[in-house]
């Protein structure tokens, strides 16, 4: 008799891949059952590219320390990535015949563009790291006492596809409803991974994707590990445009490399997100053919990272404002978590308007909107939403400016802010241990060197900052402050719209 949760499992490598270039699917099947496998890209239409109804494939145990070390599963099968396949995600779907009940799991895998292709509009990087960095599949991610995630074994239920339902978002959509029980009961209900509404891809970056080609983008895919594994992506000026969407928290010394050098160059960026690049991590054990196979992030535990008081304390996995690194995202986006925090979930900025309160409406991100100050961008839909990243500022003449403190550049825009708040003891939706600092100390201690009451008070009224700066060499950085900006274009709001639409015709190539 089959188990109640008795499934097939099964993951991609290399994750991403050129035409011409292989991707094995590396599978274990109950009872060594076949499987039926499917692939295809997902963007505005589905369409298939692969499908096979029996897939030989045998029964594989998730050996022990798999999250850290990977499953070393075989190969069930090998594609070759043909031609004429558009670069983009592409969703592998495992299914299989159990006792007249059918089960489905899901894998991915990029195909980025290749030296030759014509490139699109834009280049969207999709926030691998991060769902890695909470993948719980096989042991502890790094949320949960992991200080290493492999990228070899499948992604936890919930990472790579959702079902519809109440609660599917981890933002509080509807105020006073307790969103927060609903997303936890839509997790269990489902039985997805407790940590699947804080990444992956259904949440943010195939809405954006599916709105941005409906409306006659081409927007060209990769992983977070190709901006540091193939620099030349963004060299050249084959891309106007550098696109950051959803919740994208996890950056190497690599990614941020590549993506400062690109905008020094002149190339503009559009962070259509929230939490970014907050913590810093390594990508380590290449495979010959070069991808790394793990990620480390110390994260908390940062004096047990090797690095930490050597010569490589630059690389050290705490976040990027860490006064021992020196090297605050601000510089990057124009803005932090560590001046943000969280709005509509838990109990932090429960009953927010759920969008930006507009200071700088002559600005052209506003062309065609009608918005005035003071007005209320996105609230329909709540776009400022679950993580948030703002910047020191300070007014005159009721107007806010940026004091640069932070790292953010003297030349940056705030043109529209919402309230936002790190967790404290007393306010977060998972406690921390009596005997370890809340979230908001923790990023006093490492901005600041001392979690002191006066310390914490500096950054305990964040906000979202949606905001824009232009860099020497002419690049010219939006950022939007928030992970949710994507729903807003899910639920098809007019201003939210608009201002993408500015962006993508003004910075890409259209």
């Amino acid at each position: 008799m089959a188990g109640k949760f008795e499934t097939v499992s099964g993951y991609c490598w290399p994750q991403s891949a050129v035409a011409g270039d292989t991707v094995a699917l590396h599978l274990s099947s109950p009872r060594g059952l076949p499987v039926a496998v499917e692939v295809a890209r997902v963007g505005a239409d589905r369409t298939v590219v692969f499908h096979d109804a029996a897939v030989p494939a045998g029964f594989h145990e998730v050996p022990s320390g798999a999250s850290a070390n990977g499953c070393d599963w075989p190969a069930a099968l090998t594609l070759t990535v043909a031609e004429d396949w558009q670069s983009g995600y592409y969703e592998v779907v495992f299914e299989v015949d159990l006792d007249g009940r059918r089960r489905r799991s899901h894998a991915f895998f990029v195909v980025r563009p290749a030296p030759t292709h014509t490139p699109g509009d834009a280049l969207l990087a999709l926030s691998t790291n991060t769902w890695y960095a909470y993948n719980d599949f096989g042991g502890p991610s790094l949320y949960t006492g992991g200080t290493q995630s492999a990228l070899q074994r499948p992604m936890a239920p919930g990472f790579l596809y959702k079902p519809p339902g109440h609660g599917r978002r981890v933002t509080t959509v509807h105020t006073p409803d307790p969103q927060m029980a609903a997303h936890v009961g839509y997790l269990q209900l489902n039985h997805l991974s407790g940590w699947a509404g804080s990444a992956g891809w259904p949440d943010w970056e195939l809405p954006f994707v599916q709105w941005a080609e409906r409306e006659g983008y081409r927007i060209d895919v990769v992983t977070n590990a190709d901006l540091e594994d193939h620099p030349d992506l963004l060299a050249g000026g084959r891309y106007p445009l550098y696109l950051s969407v959803g919740h994208d928290e996890y950056w190497s010394a690599g990614m941020r490399d590549t993506v400062e050098a690109f905008i020094a160059r002149g190339g503009h960026a559009a962070f259509l997100s929230g939490n970014t690049a907050f913590w810093q991590v390594r990508m380590e054990d290449r495979t010959p053919e070069g991808p790394a196979t793990t990620m480390v992030g110390y994260k908390g535990r940062f004096k047990q990272d090797p690095v930490f008081g050597t010569d490589r304390q630059p690389e050290l996995t705490s976040i990027w404002s860490d006064h021992l690194i020196g090297r605050p995202e601000n510089h990057m986006t124009g803005v932090s978590f560590t001046r943000g925090g969280y709005h509509r979930i838990g109990k932090r900025v429960t009953r927010g308007a759920g969008g930006y309160t507009v200071h700088r409406a002559g600005h052209w991100l506003f062309d065609g909107t009608d918005l005035g100050y003071g007005d209320v961008l996105g609230a329909d839909a709540v776009v400022v939403g679950y993580e948030c990243d703002g910047c020191a500022f300070t007014t005159r003449d009721g107007l806010p400016y940026p004091t640069g403190e932070d790292g953010t550049p003297a030349n940056f825009e705030i043109l529209a802010t919402a309230p936002a708040a790190h967790f404290t003891r007393t306010t977060a939706t998972r406690p921390p241990a009596p005997n370890e600092p809340s979230e908001i100390e923790f990023i006093a201690s490492r901005v600041f060197g001392s979690h002191e009451p006066a310390d914490v008070e500096r950054i305990a009224h964040g906000h979202a900052v949606l905001g824009t700066y232009v860099s020497p060499g002419g690049g010219t950085v939006v950022t939007s402050g928030s992970t949710d900006w994507a729903h807003g274009l899910a639920a098809r709001g007019p201003d939210v719209e608009r201002i993408t639409h500015n962006i993508l015709r003004r910075l890409g190539a259209r």
